[in-house]
């Protein structure tokens, strides 16, 4: 934990290069997922050829709990919120979080504080469960509107 009394006594610019290290870590994963998204903005997903085609969805037909994420991302970059709902509301709110908890890291982090994520089991069974409940309304007749 960052010590405010020691880092008061520094110079400008140690504190500005302690600052750059405690955010590096995230301003890297921020880098990469923007990289992610970038690619995936520039190369459509909804032409065929550019990306593999789901295993799940191939081989039974049953659309998977990711199915449809890389059009989703596609749809994000381009604006189109209602379109990336459409082509995966799971992920759409997945990438919400991410930016929550990318906000709350970076925060933290400029505080000298590490980010702490305490899930309890529950939480985990809860996601779990939403993830398979996601799964099960997607491939059912009553859920042709989350298909992607």
């Amino acid at each position: 934990m960052l010590d405010v009394d020691t880092d008061s006594r520094r110079t400008p610019a140690a504190r500005a290069a302690a600052l750059a290290r405690r955010v590096a870590v995230p301003a890297g994963v921020l880098a990469a997922v923007a990289g992610a998204f970038a690619y995936v903005g520039a190369v459509d997903p909804n032409e065929p050829g550019h990306y593999p085609a789901c295993p799940l969805l191939e081989y039974t037909g049953i659309f998977c709990p990711g199915c449809g994420g890389l059009r989703s991302a596609h749809a994000v970059v381009h604006g189109d919120l209602a379109a990336a709902l459409q082509d995966n509301a799971l992920a759409v709110a997945g990438y919400a979080l991410f930016a929550v908890l990318w906000t709350i890291w970076v925060i933290r982090s400029v505080r000298g504080r590490p980010l702490r994520i305490d899930l309890a089991p529950a939480h985990l069974w809860a996601l779990g469960a939403l993830t398979v409940v996601f799964t099960v309304v997607r491939n059912s007749p009553f859920g042709v509107r989350l298909h992607p």
